[in-house]
C-alpha cells in the first residue's frame, strides 16, 4: 500500500511596493486565502519602511515577509510559486522589472517569475503624472508582450467630492483567474 502526499494548497506570491494603498494588503491575502491560495509575501525594501503593517501580515500568512536575498545555503523560505500578485506595484518597480534589473529580492522574484513562465497578476499604483512618461508605457508593451496580467491603473488621486476610490486588491485575484 502507497501512502497517499496529501496535495498542498497553491502557493500565492505577494509582491508589495512602497505605495500609500500598501497598507490594505491584508485585503488581497485575506481574499487569497478564501480562495484556498497559501500565500508568502515579498516586500521592496522601502515598502518595508511602515508602507504596511508588517506584524499584521505575517499574522495573516503565518510566514515572515521577505525582502533580502537569501544566503547561499539558506533554505528557500517560500515553496515555488503557482502566480505571482504585484499589488500595489509602484512606477520604479515596474520599469526596473521591464528592464530586468533585479537589483531587489521583488524585482528579481519577479524577473525570475516572468521568466519561468509563473502567471502574473499586476494592480499598478502610480501617479498621472508618472504615468505618462515615456519609460512607464514601454515598461507596460514589454510587460504585457511577456504575459503579464495587468488591472486598471490607480492613481490615489481624490475624486470630484475629495474621496479617493477604492484599491482593487482581489482584481488581482480575478486577473489570475482569467476573468
Amino acid at each position: 500500500m502507497t501512502e497517499q502526499v496529501p496535495a498542498r494548497a497553491p502557493f500565492l506570491y505577494v509582491v508589495v511596493c512602497a505605495a500609500g494603498v500598501a497598507t490594505g494588503v491584508g485585503k488581497l491575502i485575506t481574499a487569497a486565502r478564501e480562495r484556498g491560495w497559501e500565500v508568502g509575501v515579498i516586500a521592496t525594501p522601502v515598502a518595508m519602511n511602515g508602507f504596511f503593517d508588517t506584524a499584521a501580515v505575517e499574522s495573516l500568512t503565518g510566514r515572515p515577509i521577505r525582502s533580502a536575498w537569501r544566503t547561499p545555503g539558506e533554505p528557500r523560505p517560500f515553496p515555488a510559486p503557482d502566480a505571482v500578485v504585484v499589488a500595489p506595484a509602484t512606477f520604479n518597480t515596474v520599469n526596473k522589472w521591464a528592464a530586468g534589473l533585479a537589483d531587489t529580492l521583488a524585482v528579481g522574484t519577479l524577473c525570475e517569475a516572468a521568466g519561468l513562465g509563473v502567471p502574473i497578476a499586476v494592480l499598478p499604483c502610480v501617479a498621472g503624472a508618472l504615468a505618462a512618461h515615456p519609460a512607464y508605457a514601454e515598461s507596460l508593451r514589454r510587460l504585457r508582450g511577456m504575459g503579464v496580467r495587468f488591472g486598471e491603473p490607480y492613481a490615489g488621486e481624490p475624486g470630484e467630492g475629495g474621496d479617493r476610490a477604492e484599491f482593487g486588491w482581489e482584481r488581482a485575484l480575478d486577473l489570475l483567474a482569467g476573468d
